[in-house]
């Protein structure tokens, strides 16, 4: 990657019509315009580019007239920012003018506008976030991020205690970043710190702290940024519930993924690392406020008791009519994960992860029954609607299910008529 560094040929976004026709409208007249950021470095790093960001020399106002002129939606979606969503080809791409921070608190800043391309990528915060691409392709790399990235690398630019204080966002979006592109250990410089400022996390919303959370536990392997988190004591300040459970769970997790061809799952690796406790569950929940769903299946999980890898389909099925299936499934796949990393030295763990893939499996495809018998079907009968009627119905659901689901209708109200002594 030494030398003269281009996109041309390597991204495929890059021959978009509509883009092109954006960047030549916003360069007329002496204006420049470059994509920046994470479109720039993940082809580089030869990563999927789901958003592409566009910097410009244009003012927010100006960007909006040749963006409008050239028969594109402008949106001004932070526009006292400098940030106007373009809509070209039906592709929203986030223009923003230069510029730089003249104030900051740690959570927001105040900036001015400018035409100063290296000031604008020393605000940014790593070298790898910070490269630029003119329209050909041709990278500008202003900072030094082609070197890191070609070392996995992940560096704050210029001095990380200042690039912190501007937003402490930015010490989690150190191990989410490390997760994802970083090898070996992190920047030293950048680890201390996190640790010496990670008291200003309790500055920042719940919902940037989850939404940063949530995508570092996206990663392919976000087991080494969380050991370094825990060990900067990053991780006990956002997440205390995990300081005496461990996380020692998390590798093997993502393994066991890799290997089964699971999705990486944030929610399921969460609990990898919290305890099944369903009240400390709801906490957390309500702190980093979470989404319903989210709540609700953590919830759920907490709830659910351990299986052991031996139960009968049959017996797991009663189960899983009683309660939630995914709070079983993530049980099982969390118990399958811890099985298979014990195999390798244990052989009585290996038929445990056997009977674990077994009852996931069946889990999987688990559909819940229809209790046969409604409250009308019992006032059919003859019977009075009331307290009796309702423990009827309950007592013989409870027996249907213990039958395996196998009492058919009619068995059901014969057993109704001489409950209810009909």
């Amino acid at each position: 990657m030494s030398g003269r560094v281009s996109l041309a040929g390597r991204a495929e976004w890059l021959g978009d019509k509509h883009l092109q026709h954006l960047l030549g409208v916003l360069a007329e007249g002496g204006e420049e315009a470059r994509v920046a950021g994470g479109a720039v470095r993940n082809t580089l790093i030869g990563q999927p580019v789901a958003d592409i960001d566009i910097a410009t020399t244009c003012l927010p106002a100006e960007t909006i007239r040749r963006a409008e002129r050239a028969g594109f939606k402008a949106v001004p979606t932070g526009i006292e920012h400098g940030t106007i969503t373009v809509v070209a080809g039906g592709k929203p791409y986030e223009v923003t003018t230069l510029r730089a921070d003249i104030e900051t608190d740690g959570r927001r800043a105040k900036v001015s506008f400018g035409r100063d391309w290296k000031a604008d990528a020393e605000r940014r915060d790593f070298t790898i976030n910070a490269l630029y691409a003119e329209a050909d392709g041709t990278v500008i790399d202003l900072v030094g991020g082609i070197a890191d990235i070609e070392a996995r690398r992940l560096r704050f630019i210029g001095d990380p205690e200042a690039r912190i204080r501007e937003d402490y966002l930015r010490i989690l979006r150190f191990f989410r970043f490390f997760a994802w592109y970083g090898d070996g250990r992190p920047d030293a410089e950048g680890l201390k710190a996190c640790a010496r400022l990670k008291e200003g996390l309790g500055r920042l919303s719940a919902e940037r702290v989850w939404s940063e959370l949530k995508k570092l536990l996206s990663a392919p392997d976000p087991s080494r940024a969380l050991l370094w988190m825990r060990q900067a004591s990053v991780l006990t300040s956002v997440l205390p519930e995990s300081e005496k459970w461990g996380i020692d769970a998390i590798h093997g997790l993502a393994k066991t993924e890799k290997d089964l061809g699971w999705a990486p799952d944030p929610l399921l690796r969460l609990e990898a690392i919290v305890p099944p406790d369903a009240q400390r569950m709801k906490t957390l929940a309500e702190r980093l406020k979470f989404s319903g769903g989210e709540a609700e299946r953590l919830r759920h999980w907490a709830l659910t008791g351990g299986v052991e890898p031996k139960v009968s389909e049959a017996e797991l099925a009663k189960r899983l009519y009683r309660g939630d299936r995914q709070g079983f499934v993530d049980r099982l796949r969390l118990s399958l994960a811890s099985a298979r990393v014990r195999a390798l030295e244990d052989n009585d763990a290996l038929l445990e992860a056997g009977g674990f893939s077994r009852l996931l499996a069946f889990a999987g495809k688990w559909q819940k029954p229809d209790f046969p018998l409604k409250g009308a079907d019992l006032t059919t009968l003859g019977a009075s609607p009331g307290p009796k009627l309702g423990e009827t119905l309950k007592n013989l659901e409870k027996e249907w299910v213990e039958s395996g689901f196998a009492l058919d209708r009619g068995a059901l109200l014969k057993r109704a008529e001489e409950a209810l002594e009909i």
